[in-house]
């Protein structure tokens, strides 16, 4: 959890808690059983401080927690990369990547499922590397070529997680406006809608057209995801990005709003067949 975003720390600790309590212990108790100071276990538990991963198994074992997938999910959290989860890449471009787009990064190379609204631009695991290069042109100020070309390269790569076993599954619904906006040129965005049609067709990948013939909608005030954890819903986190910071929403009735939201958008939105051939329609007259 040292590299992960704040709501898994606290969801981590949270979880912990509970563990502690069901066996029975104080924290005093669970601290003398480890061998720390109780304050450490405080730390942890409140989501002040991050947990190696051999500290959770330490903890785990102090309250007898023999459940191999339970155990296997806390230790995700904590970022073991000895679990099956997917390896932290990610790392390598902490130089380049602001925290809040390194937590984003660790969230989905987690999750089991991603629910997304676009209304601007086309989601960054459906871009090909020209609109890419593009989009992050537009959005950043000042880059050099060199901290570009390493920003399209962190885009790229967090594709991979559409081709893992088990794969990423993504349900996308796209405002007819993404497809609209010439980003990149007539040629650049041509490539991308062939992109979405490719990837529309892919068995963990739902796409849906929004087209401007629905009016206004429940989307209007702005894009959102929704991670999705495939052992647990409690772990289910709403991002919403800003120009210099995400917000993480974890609450229960937030969650249940933008579900409702999501499902809602789809009803609305474009049958993914439809989207197929709206799609198909639009790359014959790029």
């Amino acid at each position: 959890m040292q590299h992960g975003p704040a709501v898994r720390r606290r969801k981590l600790g949270a979880e912990l808690r509970a563990l502690r309590t069901s066996a029975g212990l104080t924290s005093g108790e669970a601290a003398r059983l480890v061998g720390w100071h109780q304050s450490k276990v405080s730390r942890i538990e409140t989501g002040a401080s991050g947990v190696k991963p051999a500290d959770v198994r330490l903890l785990l074992d102090a309250y007898r927690v023999g459940d191999a997938n339970l155990r296997e999910l806390l230790l995700v959290l904590a970022g073991s990369d000895e679990t099956g989860g997917r390896h932290h890449w990610w790392h390598a471009y902490r130089g380049v990547l602001p925290p809040t787009y390194r937590d984003f990064i660790s969230l989905e190379s987690q999750a089991s499922a991603m629910r997304t609204l676009e209304t601007s631009v086309v989601p960054g695991l459906l871009q090909t590397p020209e609109y890419a290069r593009a989009v992050t042109r537009a959005a950043v100020d000042g880059l050099d070529d060199e901290r570009l070309d390493a920003l399209v390269e962190v885009r790229l790569a967090r594709q991979d997680i559409l081709r893992a076993q088990p794969p990423l599954e993504l349900s996308a619904v796209l405002d007819e406006a993404v497809l609209r906006r010439e980003v990149g040129g007539p040629e650049v965005m041509g490539r991308q809608l062939k992109r979405l049609l490719e990837a529309a067709r892919l068995p963990q990948v739902r796409l849906q057209v929004l087209p401007f013939t629905a009016g206004a909608h429940v989307g209007i005030t702005g894009p959102f995801v929704i991670f999705s954890f495939s052992r647990t819903s409690d772990l289910d986190v709403v991002v919403l990005d800003h120009l210099t910071s995400s917000l993480y929403l974890e609450r229960k009735e937030d969650l249940q709003a933008y579900t409702e939201a999501f499902n809602t958008l789809q009803i609305h939105a474009l049958s993914p067949e439809d989207s197929l051939d709206y799609l198909a329609g639009m790359g014959d007259g790029a």
